[in-house]
């Protein structure tokens, strides 16, 4: 029987548990698929947490995989069994042998590993549409992408840098700030110690940048606003430290016409034509030599309760994939 991580309560990283469960069917328009990789995200804490609310419980954490498609569901057209796959969308990845749905799934090119393709499908993924569709980024453009070491920031960097942006990253330690600096990074910022508004100003020549790409969240609001120049784009993805509070919305004019932005991944995947363009583009990049796919830890799944201390714990850089 195969295992899974079940959450039967919403609580700390002790709330999961390594159980055995039975073998699903596919029903229509659904793949199972047998993971060779299970992608870490922050927003399996958030579920896990109760932040974000599953759909009932118990449940089984996860978005994220790439594995071997081993059963196919009525109705689905495009997938067979044998094909390799990888998703950034599914429910209840912690497992060895879950059932996905195939509108999520995209096949994985030759070249590129499963465990690359685990770790980047919803980060690289996020990395696309922040860099191509919230915000173009061109060339001669200065951006601001706080958690630049991260598991988003250190792809959306390298491909920023790619785009012909220069880089400006904030980091939590002088470990993370090397990193940074590796992966596409002309300035970086220890947002601990530094005033990170004023060093952005500092480095623009008072200008400030046309976007501040935001997945901390409270930790970093609202200085980042202050870091924009007129007209510029505030883009909330994520909320590592916290959600960000209510505020007022005439902050934005005061700032200077600011735009705000809060967009998910699954708006943007929810279209199997933009989904695929989004892959091909990733892919691409991957393949080309533009990214390269950081993944700094491997972890059994059976050891997911310590994965997410360390997650939650800011102790990772880069991706962490779990082997079933």
């Amino acid at each position: 029987m195969p295992k899974a991580i079940r959450v039967h309560e919403y609580g700390g990283p002790e709330v999961m548990a390594f159980e055995d469960v039975p073998l699903a069917e596919p029903g229509p328009g659904q793949i199972r698929v047998r993971q060779t990789a299970i992608g870490v995200n922050f927003i399996d804490i958030y579920f896990r947490s109760g932040l974000y609310k599953a759909a009932q419980l118990p449940f089984t954490p996860g978005k994220e995989g790439a594995g071997e498609v081993t059963a196919v569901g009525e109705g689905v057209e495009g997938f067979k069994v044998g094909d390799r796959v990888a998703y950034a969308t599914g429910d209840g990845t912690y497992a060895e042998e879950p059932v996905i749905a195939a509108a999520g799934a995209v096949h994985v090119p030759e070249g590129i590993e499963d465990a690359t393709a685990a770790a980047m499908m919803l980060k690289g993924l996020t990395a696309e549409y922040l860099l191509h569709r919230v915000y173009r980024v061109k060339p001669g453009d200065t951006i601001l992408f706080h958690a630049a070491a991260g598991g988003v920031g250190l792809i959306a960097c390298q491909w920023a840098k790619h785009l012909g942006a220069t880089v400006i990253g904030t980091v939590g330690s002088q470990e993370k700030a090397e990193l940074a600096r590796a992966h596409g990074c002309d300035h970086v910022i220890l947002y601990r110690d530094e005033d990170f508004a004023a060093r952005v100003r500092e480095i623009t020549g008072g200008k400030g940048v046309p976007v501040v790409y935001d997945g901390v969240g409270k930790d970093t609001f609202p200085a980042s606003l202050d870091c924009l120049s007129p007209l510029g784009t505030f883009v909330s993805f994520g909320a590592a430290s916290g959600p960000i509070a209510a505020f007022d919305i005439g902050l934005l004019a005061q700032k200077g016409s600011l735009f705000a932005n809060r967009p998910t991944l699954f708006t943007f995947t929810s279209t199997r034509a933009t989904l695929d363009a989004m892959a091909e583009n990733l892919f691409g990049a991957v393949s080309g030599g533009a990214i390269t796919i950081p993944v700094h830890a491997r972890s059994r799944l059976a050891d997911a309760q310590q994965v997410h201390r360390d997650l939650a714990g800011r102790r990772t850089t880069g991706a962490t994939v779990m082997i079933p």
